[in-house]
């Protein structure tokens, strides 16, 4: 295993787990102590995590890893998530997707399908999205039109925000928009960790017809630090079969159609 494939490794167990040990971690990858030591140094100058006595915990002052490595979380899950959500876009419809690794795995499950688009020879598909790597994938989707909002770029999850891509939603509707969460609370709704990507993440909300959140039920009950809108602005949740049925039932009495895949 070569150090970049140890540094990837380590990224996604700590993203996995939220921290590591250096013995543990050590017997998993096979290698030595000595070496997982030098590796957690190294990432640690590069401010990918925070090292403890014993082992390194997740980045105390970023407010989450790159998308990268957070795919290793819930992956089966969010799989039969996005497949799921996918299902719920007829064809010809227009999909707002913000970033995250649930959306991207849906952004993959539209673009598979053949859908040959309406008779009039318009797209299959129209997905605006103000992620990066999602428009980075779709933009080879011969029956996908792409539209990609403009803004800065947040490194840990390739997203725009600001002004920029505030006007381009402003100036489009959406029949859907599929919307990736940091936290869904029943009776406060749903939260982003970063605030500019709650305010895009509202905005493409309050752009589309129909609102389907994504996530895996490690996210439901919990709250972050800046909200992207009430439940009554969601319409459907899809997530997967671990949420228990107390929180289901609480997010269907708040008028939320739960969808466990």
């Amino acid at each position: 295993m070569t150090s970049h494939e140890r540094w990837n490794a380590l990224l996604a167990i700590l993203a996995r787990d939220g921290k590591v040990e250096v013995e543990a971690v050590a017997a998993e990858l096979g290698v030595s102590a000595a070496t997982i030591r030098r590796d957690l140094d190294h990432l640690s100058r590069q401010q990918m995590l925070t090292r403890t006595r014993g082992g390194a915990v997740v980045n105390a002052i970023s407010y989450d890893l790159p998308l990268q490595y957070k795919a290793a979380r819930h992956a089966p899950e969010k799989h039969r998530i996005a497949a799921a959500a996918a299902a719920l876009v007829p064809p010809g419809s227009i999909v707002g997707l913000n970033g995250g690794t649930t959306t991207t795995e849906v952004a993959r499950s539209l673009a598979s399908r053949a859908d040959p688009g309406p008779p009039s020879g318009e797209p299959g598909l129209t997905v605006v999205t103000n992620a990066l790597n999602i428009a980075n994938e779709l933009v080879v989707r011969r029956h996908v039109k792409l539209v990609v909002t403009g803004g800065v770029a947040l490194p840990a999850s390739y997203e725009l925000i600001g002004s920029l891509a505030d006007g381009v939603l402003q100036g489009i509707t959406l029949d859907y928009a599929i919307l990736g969460v940091d936290a869904l609370d029943p009776e406060r709704g749903a939260f982003a960790h970063h605030e500019g990507e709650a305010g895009i993440n509202r905005l493409m909300a309050a752009q589309a017809r129909h609102v389907i959140v994504v996530t895996d039920s490690s996210k439901l009950g919990t709250r972050a630090f800046a909200r992207i809108c009430s439940c009554d602005a969601i319409d459907t949740l899809v997530t997967d079969r671990d949420a228990t049925p107390e929180i289901v039932k609480a997010f269907t009495r708040a008028g939320v159609d739960v969808i466990e895949a």
